[in-house]
């Protein structure tokens, strides 16, 4: 089972996700944050509330490269966010500012490794992201290039899913 569950921010998705896997051992798979994140005290009450719900039973594996966590997966595996994984991504490659082909072909090709991974992984895994391309168009061009480069990764992640889930206001749509 492959699955991306995608939404709004606060839709209820990663507890959706966390549900899809259940209580058996699994590895949740922190795509972010960098670690500036993590003395945000906000950020860091968010990230103990999703821990503080998820299974003792569960490992945690803090990392950006989600094709190897993927692959060399022994257990189930949920992945949370793959906006805060885009994020990491064009950061490593200082790439926010280059031409939106370049930020996409970078993006693209590490996108397609996490697919391949998908495809061939016996584990089931369920990925969360986020939804960003229902409203207002974002007023910087970082905001822009972030909408349109996750839109394109939701895309080729849901193709190579066997499902996705839609969730809105605690609410699912299996689309």
């Amino acid at each position: 089972m492959r699955i991306l569950v995608t939404g709004g921010v606060r839709s209820g998705k990663s507890t959706h996700a966390e549900g899809l896997i259940g209580d058996e051992p699994a590895t949740y798979v922190a795509a972010g944050p960098t670690p500036e994140a993590e003395a945000d005290p906000d950020w860091a009450a968010r990230v103990a509330a999703h821990r503080d719900r998820r299974p003792a039973s569960w490992s945690t594996l803090e990392t950006q490269d989600l094709a190897a966590a993927v692959r060399d997966a022994e257990a189930p595996v949920l992945v949370d966010c793959l906006g805060t994984w885009l994020t990491a991504v064009v950061d490593a490659a200082d790439a926010w500012e280059q031409d939106g082909d370049a930020v996409l072909a970078v993006v693209v090709a590490r996108t397609d490794e996490l697919t391949d991974a998908l495809r061939a992984t016996e584990q089931d895994v369920v990925l969360v992201t986020n939804e960003v391309g229902l409203g207002v168009v974002p007023e910087h061009r970082s905001g822009r290039l972030f909408r349109d480069l996750l839109g394109t990764v939701n895309q080729r992640v849901a193709a190579a899913s066997d499902e996705v889930h839609l969730v809105v206001a605690g609410r699912v749509l299996r689309l």
